[in-house]
């Protein structure tokens, strides 16, 4: 048998072997992109508990929303523990100085 037989013989034998498998990897992707592992937060509520003692809540609101739905987290507490959320604590401002409240 030549060389390029016993190539066409192996692509005949391998090729639905690799089908078969690209197919369980991209259902395997299918499923990692339908069930997210982090679930969403209900970022109004994490915001009222973090934004309670603002001396400006309408702005503390804000911030808060735009850095949560962004991060999908919020630090517990009304101030500081950002260690919790590093995305959160991350954020800046166009004159980088802290976003999120």
């Amino acid at each position: 048998m030549t060389s390029s037989k016993v190539f066409i013989a192996s692509m005949l034998i391998f090729l639905p072997l690799l089908v078969h498998f690209a197919a369980g990897e991209q259902e395997v992707l299918n499923r990692a992109v339908n069930r997210s592992p982090l679930q969403k937060i209900d970022c109004g509520a994490a915001c009222v508990r973090r934004c309670r003692l603002s001396s400006r809540p309408r702005l503390c609101h804000r911030a808060c929303g735009t850095c949560c739905a962004r991060c999908n987290c919020v630090p517990p507490g009304t101030s500081g523990n950002y260690d919790a959320c590093p995305c959160y604590a991350n954020m800046t401002t166009h004159g980088n100085r802290p976003k999120c409240p």
